[in-house]
C-alpha cells in the first residue's frame, strides 16, 4: 500500500523546470494581442490582477492596475466597512456620467458649500429650485466670493449650461471646449437633473484607452472575501465590486464548496473562487456555476505552506491540471503566486492560464500600500504573505486559526526592492510577454496556450538561462534578484 505511493509518485514541474520551445513564427512581438479573460464576464487588455494582500492592494493600486489594462482586487484583512469604501472610491474614481450628483439649492451658506466640497472631495455642485436646474457653483466661485456674500445665489453661476441626458460623448466633450466650461449637468425634459459630465473624466478616458471599465465607463475593481463571508460579499457587490473573490487557503472543502453554493444563490456579480491546485479540485468547484478559478498553493514567495504543511503541487502542473478541466467549460484560470520575471507569465499561460495574479512583483510599486524602507541605502518596500504572523494578527483568517491567541504561520514578512509605478513594471511584464508571444508565434493567448511546446530544464540549463560568468554592473528594471 505504502510502497504503491511511492512507485506511482507524481512529477511536478515549475517554472523553473521548463521553457517554451521556439517555433516558425511570422508576427512581430508588437503584433501580438494580449487581451485575455479574468473571469467569465471580465476582459482585461492588460491579463494581470494584483492579489488581494494588504501590501499590494488597495484603491491606489485597484486604480491604477485598472487603468493600465488589469484589475485590482481589494483585500479583505479589514473591516467590511473599510473594505466597501475602498471598492467605493475606485469605482467613484472615473465616470462617463456621474449619477448620483450631489445638489445645493440658491440659499446654502456659502461654509455649508464648502464643508460638502472638501468633505466629497467634488470641485462644483449644480444649484437647484426645487428640482429645477437654476445655476451651478464651483470651487472657483467661492474663492472670489466676498464678506457680504452669504450663500449660493450671491455666487452662483446663473446662466448655467446643461444638456439633454442622451447625450454622446463626444457631443459633451465638444460642448465643455466651446464654453471653456469643467462642469456639465444633464437634465431632463422637465430639467431636473439626472447627471453630470466633468471634462477631468473625458480627459482621463482619453489618457487611459486601454482601462477596464464598466459599462458606465467606471474602472472595474474585485474585491476579495472568506468563503463564509456572504454579508461581506452582498455589501461589496453593492458597493459596486464587478467580482468577487473567494479568499481561502483550500477552496477544494467541503465547508467551503457548501458556502460558495449559499454566495452564488444571491451574488449576481462574476465570482471567482480559489485556490486551488488538482484537476479535481477544478471539476467539483465548476459545478457551482462560478465564473473563475485561481490556481496556486504554496508558490508565492512569501508563502511557507509547502513547508509548514508538507501540501502543495508545483505551479506549472498546478495550472495545467486546472486549466485541462477548465477549457471543457470555458471557465479562465488565473495562476497565482511563482512568478518572477516577464518570461514566467509566458510560461503559465502556454500551460493553460488566461491571466495572471502577482504579488510580490507588484508589492515594490509606488501604488502598493506597504511601507518604504531603506536597506544598506537602496529603497524597498514591506511585503508580507497573508499566512504571516502579522497579518494574521491583523484578523486574516485565510489560513484558519488553531486557538484564540496562538498562530500556525503559513507565510513570512519581509522586504521587496522598490520598483517605481505600476505603469513601468506592467510595461515590463507585458514586453516580456510579447517577446515570447513573438518566439513562439502566438498571435494571442488562446494560441499560445494550445500551439506551444514546453522542453524540461536541468540544472545546468537553468544555470545557463541566466546571465552568468559576469559581474552585473547595471540592473536592467526586467531582472532584478537582489534581495536583501
Amino acid at each position: 500500500m505504502y510502497t504503491k505511493k511511492i512507485e506511482n509518485i507524481i512529477e511536478g514541474l515549475t517554472f523553473d523546470d521548463v521553457l517554451v520551445i521556439p517555433s516558425r513564427s511570422s508576427i512581430e512581438p508588437k503584433e501580438s494581442d494580449i487581451k485575455s479573460k479574468f473571469s467569465r464576464h471580465i476582459s482585461l487588455n492588460t491579463p494581470v490582477s494584483s492579489a488581494p494582500m494588504d501590501t499590494v492592494t488597495e484603491a491606489e493600486m485597484a486604480v491604477a492596475m485598472s487603468r493600465y489594462g488589469g484589475i485590482g482586487i481589494i483585500h479583505r484583512n479589514i473591516s467590511r466597512n473599510e473594505q466597501a469604501s475602498l471598492v467605493r472610491k475606485v469605482k467613484r474614481e472615473e465616470s462617463i456620467i456621474i449619477r448620483n450628483v450631489h445638489t445645493v439649492d440658491p440659499s446654502t451658506p456659502i461654509e455649508v458649500v464648502r464643508n460638502i466640497m472638501e468633505t466629497k472631495k467634488i470641485n462644483g455642485l449644480p444649484v437647484v429650485s426645487g428640482e429645477k436646474i437654476v445655476g451651478i457653483v464651483t470651487k472657483r466661485d467661492l474663492e472670489f466670493a466676498t464678506r457680504a456674500m452669504n450663500t449660493v445665489s450671491d455666487v452662483m453661476v446663473k446662466d448655467v449650461i446643461y444638456a439633454s441626458d442622451n447625450i454622446t460623448l463626444e457631443e459633451a466633450r465638444e460642448i465643455l471646449y466651446k464654453n471653456r466650461i469643467e462642469k456639465l449637468p444633464l437634465v431632463d425634459d422637465k430639467k431636473k437633473v439626472v447627471g453630470l459630465i466633468t471634462s477631468k473624466d473625458i480627459t482621463t478616458r482619453h489618457k487611459f484607452p486601454e482601462a477596464t471599465r464598466d459599462e458606465e465607463g467606471q474602472l472595474m475593481v474585485g474585491a476579495s472575501v472568506g468563503p463564509f463571508d456572504i454579508d461581506r460579499a452582498i455589501m461589496l457587490e453593492k458597493e459596486g465590486a464587478d467580482v468577487i473573490v473567494i479568499d481561502t487557503a483550500h477552496a477544494h472543502n467541503s465547508n467551503v464548496i457548501e458556502s460558495i453554493k449559499k454566495m452564488r444563490k444571491v451574488i449576481s456579480a462574476d465570482i471567482v473562487a480559489g485556490n486551488i491546485a488538482t484537476g479535481e479540485a477544478a471539476e467539483d468547484i465548476i459545478s457551482l456555476d462560478i465564473d473563475g478559478l485561481r490556481v496556486g498553493i504554496g508558490p508565492g514567495s512569501i508563502c511557507t505552506t509547502r513547508v509548514v504543511a508538507g501540501i502543495g503541487v508545483p505551479q506549472i502542473s498546478a495550472i495545467a491540471n486546472v486549466a485541462s478541466v477548465a477549457a471543457k467549460s470555458n471557465i479562465p484560470v488565473i495562476a497565482d503566486g511563482g512568478i518572477r520575471f516577464s518570461g514566467d507569465i509566458v510560461k503559465a499561460m502556454a500551460a493553460g492560464a488566461d491571466t495572471v495574479m502577482l504579488g510580490s512583483l507588484l508589492a515594490g510599486t509606488e501604488e502598493s500600500p506597504g511601507n518604504e524602507i531603506i536597506i544598506n541605502g537602496r529603497k524597498y518596500k514591506s511585503y508580507r504573505g497573508m499566512g504571516s504572523i502579522g497579518a494574521m494578527q491583523k484578523g486574516s483568517d485565510r489560513y484558519g486559526k488553531f486557538s484564540g491567541s496562538k498562530f500556525v504561520a503559513e507565510g513570512v514578512e519581509g522586504a521587496v526592492p522598490y520598483r517605481g509605478k505600476v505603469e513601468e513594471v506592467l510595461f515590463q511584464l507585458m514586453g516580456g510577454l510579447k517577446s515570447g508571444m513573438g518566439y513562439s508565434g502566438s498571435r494571442n493567448i488562446q494560441e499560445l496556450k494550445n500551439g506551444t511546446r514546453f522542453i524540461r530544464v536541468t540544472a545546468n540549463g537553468l544555470r545557463e538561462n541566466h546571465p552568468h560568468d559576469i559581474r552585473i554592473m547595471t540592473e536592467p528594471p526586467n531582472y532584478q534578484t537582489f534581495y536583501p
